[in-house]
C-alpha cells in the first residue's frame, strides 16, 4: 500500500513555545489513520502544522514530495484539506453556497466538472440537500459538521484531514459521522483523524497514533492499539 503522508522529525508550536517534539508518522493510501491522546498533547497542533497553518521544522512528504516549504493554499493546490474543529462555515451564506466555495481547487485546476462532486456531497448527506437553500448558521450542530466536511469533498482532496468531527454532538449522530468517514475511506479517500472518542475512531481506523506531550508514545494497527493493555487503561477504558 502507497504512502500517501511521511512525517519525519516534526517540530511545531506557537511562538517560542514547541508543542511537538519530533513527530514521526506514516499514512497509507485509502486508509483512515487516528490520532489520539490526551487534551494538550499535541492533536491539533499536528494537524495544523501539516496544513500549513503553524511554522514548523522537520520533512513532510506528500506523494513523494517534500511540501515542508509550502504555502498553505500551495498544499490545497496539492490536494490536501482540513476540516477544523471549530468548523469555520459561513453562516450568512446558504448550505449549497458554501458546498460550491469548497470547490476552489478543481474549479482553480480547469476541471469543467467540479460541479458534478456537489451530487456526490448530497447522496453522501441527503440533509444537506434539503437544506441547501438555508442558512449555514441555522444547521445544527451535526449538520454544521455534515457540511463542513462536504465543503473539504468539494475540493476533491487526496488528504482530508479531520480535527475532533465528534465534538459536541449527541452519540447517535456521532454515529453518523464517522460510519461517513468509513464510506469515504471506502471510496478511495485518505484520511487523517484526530478524535477524542478514541475507541471510535479506532473501530474504524486502519492505524494509529498515540500522542503524549507532544511525542508518539503508541504507533501500530488500530486493532493492535485497541487490543494494548496501557492504550486500554489511558484512553480506551472498558468497552460499552
Amino acid at each position: 500500500m502507497a504512502t500517501v503522508l511521511k512525517v519525519a522529525g516534526l517540530h511545531a508550536g506557537y511562538g517560542r513555545s514547541e508543542v511537538l517534539h519530533g513527530i514521526d508518522i506514516d499514512v497509507n493510501s485509502a486508509s483512515v489513520c487516528s490520532v489520539i491522546g490526551p487534551n494538550g498533547a499535541g492533536k491539533s497542533t499536528l494537524l495544523a502544522a501539516l496544513m500549513g497553518l503553524l511554522p514548523a521544522r522537520g520533512d513532510i512528504f506528500f506523494e513523494g514530495e517534500n511540501i515542508s516549504g509550502l504555502a498553505l493554499e500551495q498544499r490545497v493546490l496539492r490536494g490536501i484539506s482540513l476540516v477544523p474543529e471549530k468548523r469555520e462555515l459561513f453562516g450568512s451564506m446558504t448550505v449549497a453556497d458554501n458546498l460550491l466555495l469548497g470547490g476552489w481547487r478543481p474549479r482553480r485546476q480547469g476541471n469543467a466538472r467540479w460541479r458534478d462532486t456537489l451530487e456526490e456531497v448530497y447522496a453522501l448527506f441527503p440533509r444537506l440537500c434539503e437544506r441547501q437553500s438555508q442558512l449555514a448558521g441555522t444547521l445544527s450542530g451535526g449538520e454544521r459538521q455534515m457540511l463542513a466536511i462536504g465543503r473539504a469533498m468539494m475540493g476533491q482532496p487526496k488528504l482530508l484531514m479531520l480535527d475532533e468531527p465528534s465534538l459536541g454532538l449527541a452519540p447517535r449522530i456521532v454515529g453518523e459521522i464517522l460510519h461517513t468517514v468509513d464510506r469515504l475511506r471506502l471510496s478511495g479517500v485518505t484520511m487523517l483523524l484526530v478524535e477524542q472518542n478514541a475507541r471510535a475512531a479506532l473501530a474504524i481506523s486502519q492505524h494509529g497514533y498515540v500522542l503524549e506531550m507532544g511525542e508518539v508514545a503508541f504507533s501500530g494497527t488500530a486493532a493492535s492499539l485497541a487490543d494494548d493493555p496501557r492504550v486500554v487503561e489511558s484512553y480506551l477504558g472498558a468497552a460499552p
